[in-house]
């Protein structure tokens, strides 16, 4: 499913007040900590094609302000007006776009602080991407390196440098880059940094306009429904939902005109409700074609393959298609609709049994290895189908899924160093081989499946501590 934009809670449901104030479990432990979780609610009944054809007229306007938003505050140029974001508010309103438009301020303002989001978003990619590039480049110094980290840390020293200006610190930060600058060649640097940006920094747009956020004001539940506001003034249309929950937050509305429905994005607060049943710490290790598997033998999402296969195998026929067919190809519309039915199929599968791996294993801490960034290159020429299997492999939304799924009962991940774990013996710690799915110890003999035999040394490296920090240094 397509992925949706954050949204700060501002108030929630008066049920969800009182869940949140008593901050009690299931059992009546009180655990004082909560959590932001997004929930779904659909349309009961289908869409008129009236109603529909309003609610594309508010996405399609969003969209537009957000692209124009993108054009014009996504340069170098801008970077002074993206914090906290007024100055752009400001400019907005006196362009007078939005009365040319006829789109209600309500929408208006949410879509341009949704599109500056999403620009200070890609800046941070960005940056992370040359610190990345400055790590790895042979030719600095490490004083170098410091200093372009400071420029690149700093936000009005980066700003000085990408407009080829002064730069002017408060006192206790200017003494610091004094100190730095006085070892290097700040001209070659800054010049190095500036290409590097140039050549990394991509402005954002957006062709798809199937969706809006709203907020409080834009939006009333009644009737066993929503009642959303339209361009017509003091109007709004109902759209009856399956269930009767009322929120009081911002809400990012979701269109599916082909399918008559709209489907309502709701984050919300939920209390943490750790289960005093959940004492075990348990070792996991991913796979590609069984989900996972623990410490103790038992498997979960043994069916994960099958579907993954399925989904690329589909993938690689409908690209052939299209390549042989590319200039009378009818569009895509079918493709995008199969796709996504197979994507949720694939997830919905995987949420079961993420679940089911909590309600057996009751584990009160989960350890799991450090899995490496995925890599360009070094695919498999022989055999396209296992590139396809892998590039398909649901590794980042397994991994966000269990995460999300473990901080709402209240249970600990870890992160494990990863290296060589799966080569070495769970049972004597040498070096053995894996043939087949078995591992064999070729010192002690000792031989199990590969994946228990990995998950049993992330659980002993998780309990002796050697587990990996947020920037992947071991600990």
């Amino acid at each position: 499913m397509e992925s949706v934009p954050e949204h700060t809670v501002d108030k929630l449901a008066e049920t969800g007040k009182k869940a949140g104030k008593s901050g009690k479990n299931s059992d009546g432990k009180a655990t004082g900590k909560f959590i932001c979780k997004t929930i779904c609610q659909y349309s009961k009944e289908p869409v008129s094609d009236e109603d529909m054809k309003k609610l594309m007229e508010i996405a399609d306007g969003y969209g537009r302000v957000k692209n124009y938003v993108y054009s014009r505050y996504s340069g170098i140029a801008s970077l002074s007006k993206l914090y906290p974001g007024y100055t752009v508010q400001n400019e907005m309103t006196k362009s007078g776009l939005r009365s040319s438009m006829g789109l209600p301020s309500v929408y208006f303002y949410l879509a341009i602080f949704d599109a500056l989001g999403d620009i200070k978003s890609q800046w941070t990619r960005t940056k992370n991407k040359v610190l990345g590039l400055i790590g790895k480049n042979e030719g600095f110094s490490e004083e170098e390196k410091h200093y372009l980290r400071f420029v690149l840390r700093v936000g009005n020293a980066f700003e000085a440098v990408m407009n080829r200006q002064l730069i002017k610190l408060p006192a206790a930060l200017e003494k610091k880059y004094q100190e730095l600058a006085e070892q290097v060649d700040e001209d070659k640097l800054q010049r190095y940094l500036c290409r590097q940006v140039r050549k990394y920094h991509v402005r954002l747009h957006t062709e798809e306009n199937l969706g809006f956020s709203a907020a409080e004001r834009a939006y009333r539940y009644e009737n066993h429904g929503i009642y959303l506001a339209v361009k017509e003034k003091r109007k709004r249309i109902f759209v009856p939902l399956t269930d009767n929950h009322a929120y009081l937050c911002q809400i990012y509305v979701k269109l599916y005109p082909q399918e008559k429905r709209v489907v309502l994005h709701v984050p919300v607060k939920t209390a943490v409700k750790a289960r005093e049943d959940f004492v075990h710490p348990v070792g996991i290790a991913l796979g590609m074609y069984t989900m996972l598997t623990t410490d103790g033998g038992n498997s979960y999402g043994e069916e994960l393959g099958d579907y993954q296969i399925r989904y690329a195998e589909w993938m690689q026929e409908q690209t052939r298609c299209y390549n042989q067919n590319r200039e009378n190809n009818p569009g895509r519309k079918k493709y995008t609709a199969k796709k996504q039915r197979l994507t949720e199929q694939m997830h919905s599968y995987i949420n079961h049994e993420l679940n089911r791996f909590l309600e057996m294993e009751k584990p009160k801490t989960v350890y799991m290895a450090k899995l490496p960034k995925p890599r360009g290159g070094g695919m498999n020429r022989k055999n396209r189908k296992i590139n396809y299997s892998v590039s398909m492999w649901q590794r980042g939304y397994i991994r966000s899924r269990l995460e999300q799924k473990c901080r709402e009962r209240g249970v600990e991940i870890r992160d494990v160093w990863g290296k060589d774990i799966g080569n070495m013996c769970s049972y004597c710690g040498e070096m053995g081989k894996k043939k087949d799915g078995e591992f064999v110890c070729e010192s002690c003999g000792f031989s199990i499946e590969e994946k228990v035999n990995t998950a049993r040394n992330v659980l002993k490296r998780g309990m002796e501590g050697k587990r990996v920090t947020g920037d992947g240094n071991e600990i």
